[in-house]
C-alpha cells in the first residue's frame, strides 16, 4: 500500500477541518474532487481524514471517536499543525499550487480553445481555497447550523470574529475565535448588541431591547445556551474580551 506522504497527510487534515465530521464519506463530493487531485480513491481519503479525528481532542470530550488506525505521519503533521491555523493555510494553498503546476504541465502540449479537464477542475478549487479557511472551518464546526436559531441556509451564515480581526491578527484564522451565526444576529453580535456569556449562555445589550421588534427577532433567545459546535468550542478567553470591550452593557 503506497505511503502517505506529508503533503497529503497535510491536505486531508485542512479537510478534517472545513467537512463536518459527519459528513466525512467516500460520497462527498469535496472529498472527490481532493482524492482526484491527490491520485487516491475517495475511500482512502476519507479514511484518512477520519484517522486524524482520533487525535482530537475537542472529539474525545464529547465521546465521538475517529477511526482507530492511523499512522504515525498523522501525529506528526496533527502536532505540527496544532492551532497555527496560519501556517496550515498558508501551506496547504502551497501543497494545492504546486499540484496544480504538475497537472498543468502534463497538459502543456495540448492545444485547444478549450480549458483542459484539469485546469478547470483546479480552477474551481482556488476560488474554494480562497473563500478562506476561517468561515469553512467554523461553518464545518457548527454542521452549517446557526448557533442561535438553528438555521441551516449556508447563504444566510456568516462566521462571526469573537475578537475582532484587527485586534488579534494572531486568531483571524482560529476556528475557535468564531461563531456560526445568521445574518441579523452576527451583526448584531458585530455591533456590541449581543454577546455570550461564561456558560454560553446569550445576553442582550438594554440598548437592544429598547428597539422595535426586539421581542420577535431576539427575545425568545435571551438566557438561552448556544448551540455548541461538534467540535473546536468558542474559546472562553475570546468571549470574555468581546463582554468587556465590545458588548454594550
Amino acid at each position: 500500500m503506497k505511503k502517505w506522504t506529508r503533503d497529503e497527510t497535510l491536505v486531508a487534515l485542512y479537510l478534517y477541518y472545513i467537512i463536518p465530521f459527519q459528513k466525512v464519506s467516500k460520497d462527498n463530493p469535496i472529498i472527490q474532487e481532493y482524492a482526484e487531485i491527490l491520485g487516491r480513491t475517495p475511500s482512502s481519503l476519507g479514511m484518512k481524514i477520519g484517522n486524524l479525528g482520533r487525535l482530537d481532542p475537542t472529539l474525545k470530550v464529547k465521546n465521538i471517536s475517529g477511526l482507530s488506525n492511523g499512522s504515525k505521519m498523522d501525529v506528526v503533521v496533527w502536532n505540527e499543525f496544532s492551532g497555527d491555523w496560519e501556517q496550515l493555510n498558508k501551506e496547504f494553498e502551497g501543497v494545492i499550487s504546486q499540484y496544480q503546476s504538475n497537472d498543468e504541465n502534463s497538459n502543456i502540449e495540448i492545444e485547444s480553445p478549450e480549458i483542459p479537464k484539469g485546469r478547470e477542475r483546479f480552477a474551481r478549487i482556488s476560488v474554494r481555497v480562497n473563500q478562506g479557511f476561517f468561515r469553512s472551518s467554523v461553518l464545518a464546526a457548527y454542521n452549517n447550523q446557526c448557533c442561535i436559531t438553528g438555521l441551516k441556509q449556508p447563504e444566510l451564515l456568516v462566521a462571526s470574529h469573537i475578537k475582532p480581526w484587527k485586534e488579534d491578527k494572531d486568531n483571524r484564522l482560529n476556528p475557535r475565535n468564531g461563531l456560526c451565526l445568521n445574518a441579523l444576529h452576527d451583526k448584531a453580535f458585530d455591533r456590541g448588541l449581543l454577546g455570550i456569556d461564561e456558560n454560553f449562555k446569550i445576553i442582550f445589550s438594554p440598548l437592544l431591547a429598547k428597539t422595535e421588534g426586539f421581542d420577535d427577532l431576539f427575545k425568545p433567545y435571551e438566557n438561552r445556551m448556544i448551540r455548541l459546535p461538534e467540535r473546536l468550542n468558542p474559546s472562553l478567553e475570546f468571549l470574555k474580551f468581546h463582554r468587556e470591550n465590545i458588548f454594550q452593557s
